[in-house]
């Protein structure tokens, strides 16, 4: 029989429907690419897909659920659903130390505003915190953005305390980060499709967004390029994610990871342009076909329990 691979999506064009048509090119009869069809979730319901690629599922909970139950009846689910429901940027650095890549410093903030159903008693267990010390740890200027979110949203670059709490001020109850930021020379936004596949991305998050990759860039230093190689590699096994975005932020030769945990990252022809299009559609057909004809053993995260293990700050208490 045919081995059926569903793409589950939202409002994005370009990227599905040519990564279905490079699905059915590449498949030699033997797999098939479709959207998925989904209307309500039966308990003892079946599924006639070899493979779900899932693009939407962090905006939309029903699909969420839908692709747990999914992967519990035998389904390959790119990416783990079960991990995604787990991660947030903030675990996230400690899972990039354990793998021997550097993150600007981190402090995870307690809510400004209580979260739904809690009151002050709630939070027993909570001390002040002490500002003084955070800002001596950071430095100046700080970014201020959600453990839990994407797109950059909610995200304030602050240069001084008053910049600082007026945007924490506008957190609602967000679990907010406050981070160092990493004054770079260059920046890459890197593509990890199955975990192996690397493909790098001059980038400038500076710029309007649709000028953010950059066209027609220089030559990248070897040496760097094998260590940004490294680190984006590195990462995605660790985290277990076949298709990620790795942001790498340079600051004297030394690549700095801001922003690595994207599933679902941005593959919109008019954004990224024709030469990285044309890259993920490609190698993103390629994975998914191998993965429909070898599934691979269901898992609940990447390597990095393994890798704490093995991370000195983790045993040093």
């Amino acid at each position: 029989m045919t081995k059926r691979i569903g793409l589950l999506f939202g409002m994005e064009d370009t990227f599905p429907w040519a990564l279905i048509r490079a699905i059915d090119a590449i498949g030699g009869g033997e797999v098939h690419g479709a959207p998925v069809e989904v209307s309500y979730l039966q308990d003892r319901q079946a599924f006639d897909y070899a493979l779900i690629l899932d693009r939407i599922s962090h905006e939309v909970p029903f699909y969420r659920t839908f692709l747990k139950t999914a992967a519990a009846r035998g389904v390959q689910v790119v990416n783990n659903p079960f991990w995604w429901s787990a991660d947030d940027k903030y675990f996230g650095n400690i899972v990039a130390a354990s793998v021997g890549v550097e993150t600007p410093r981190t402090v995870l903030l307690p809510h400004k505003h209580r979260p739904p159903n809690t009151e002050a008693t709630s939070f027993r267990n909570l001390r002040l915190v002490d500002w003084e010390a955070v800002f001596s740890y950071l430095g100046f200027p700080i970014f201020l953005k959600p453990a839990y979110g994407g797109g950059w949203q909610d995200v304030y670059k602050c240069d001084d305390p008053a910049e600082f709490f007026a945007a924490y001020d506008q957190s609602r109850d967000l679990t907010m980060m406050a981070q160092e930021a990493i004054e770079f020379s260059e920046y890459f936004r890197i593509y990890v499709i199955g975990r192996e596949r690397v493909h790098l991305m001059r980038y400038d998050p500076r710029a309007p967004h649709h000028e953010r990759y950059v066209r027609n860039s220089p030559p990248i230093d070897p040496g760097l390029e094998a260590r940004l190689r490294r680190d984006a590699h590195a990462l995605s096994e660790a985290l277990g994610y076949d298709m990620n975005t790795v942001e790498l932020a340079v600051r004297e030769g030394i690549p700095y990871a801001i922003d690595f945990t994207n599933p679902a990252p941005d593959a919109d022809l008019h954004s990224i342009g024709d030469e990285n299009f044309a890259w993920i559609v490609g190698n993103m057909a390629e994975v998914l076909v191998d993965r429909a004809l070898h599934p691979r053993p269901f898992e609940l995260s990447g390597s990095w329990p393994r890798g704490l293990a093995r991370d000195p700050a983790a045993q040093a208490h």
